[in-house]
């Protein structure tokens, strides 16, 4: 009897499988942004293309279990059988011309959906600069004056640029409903281009691991009207918090679920200090390569000069 129950048991899995599948938001393949929207597309296009080889592979295998079955003594037996045009046309061409369809459709999307590449709007960008740190995601907005922490908000329907950097270990910013993530380095500046197509609010996580805190570093983006947006920007202006020096080195130090938090202003070009304040990372200093290779010119000229005279006085 316990030898047909795991039999039984076995055949259920698919079906809590399927339950546990219910409870899941699909995010991805429902966003509220055109980047998303673009790329729900492609994974959706990629997707069908590549079922035209599994299909057709699952239904045939099916078909000739069923057709060369022991018992089926209709079936034509060939054992010295071992060429078929036919066949190794259509096992070749399909994959190919899939291939090449799946190529196309990639090397356009590619280009189309750079993170750094600016969204096409008749709307001026609101630009947000972003710092990840341990384990929280801290919000500038270098316009409005304003800093927040765990929480932006922003006008539905206008791009918003991101500038992205790290005060720690590498991590990751993605808003899975508005579509891309990129990464977030110490001591460099990422880009990443969003827009809202309606009013909603959107989780905001980390998608790579930092730590023991990692769990818990998410935050809310709010789209909006534009007139919601500036009531809330005058709002934070009001937030008794400024995000100074001494304020920035508490804020910096590793916490975990950290709390919203609002300040109305901030130390200016607090980004660009951030990014530069890992030495080892900076760039090195711009070379003037014209005046480089006149002085090179120059000192070739120099030897050659001496060489002569030495020449001259053997």
């Amino acid at each position: 009897m316990s030898k047909n129950r795991y039999p039984r048991l076995l055949g259920l899995l698919p079906l809590l499988g399927t339950l546990l599948l219910g409870g899941c938001n699909m995010t991805l393949l429902d966003p509220k942004g055109q980047v998303g929207l673009d790329e729900r597309n492609l994974i959706i296009t990629a997707t069908l293309l590549m079922l035209l080889v599994v299909v057709p592979v699952i239904v045939m295998t099916f078909l000739f279990a069923w057709k060369y079955r022991a018992s089926n003594t209709d079936a034509v037996y060939t054992p010295k059988w071992s060429h078929s045009t036919k066949i190794e046309i259509a096992v070749w061409a399909i994959p190919v011309l899939i291939i090449i369809a799946l190529g196309y459709v990639t090397y356009k999307s590619t280009h189309a959906l750079d993170p750094y590449k600016p969204l096409e709007s008749d709307v001026k960008p609101v630009t947000i600069q972003v710092v990840s740190m341990d384990w929280k995601w801290l919000f500038i907005y270098p316009e409005q004056g304003i800093a927040t922490v765990n929480k932006i908000v922003f006008p539905a329907n206008t791009p918003i640029n991101f500038q992205i950097t790290s005060d720690t270990v590498m991590n990751s910013f993605f808003i899975p409903g508005l579509g891309g993530q990129i990464y977030a380095m110490a001591g460099m500046q990422t880009k990443l281009h969003l827009i809202a197509n309606e009013n909603a609010e959107f989780d905001g996580i980390s998608a790579n691991y930092s730590g023991a805190g990692f769990t818990g570093m998410k935050f809310k983006a709010v789209a909006t009207s534009q007139a919601d947006f500036d009531a809330w920007v005058s709002d934070v202006k009001k937030a008794p918090k400024q995000l100074e020096k001494a304020e920035y080195e508490a804020l910096s130090k590793p916490s975990q679920n950290n709390p919203v938090e609002l300040y109305s202003s901030f130390t200016p070009n607090l980004f660009q200090t951030i990014v530069d304040k890992y030495e080892g990372m900076k760039a090195g200093p711009k070379v003037d390569h014209e005046k480089k290779e006149k002085e090179v010119a120059q000192m070739e000229g120099m030897d050659m000069s001496s060489h002569s005279a030495a020449g001259a006085e053997e």
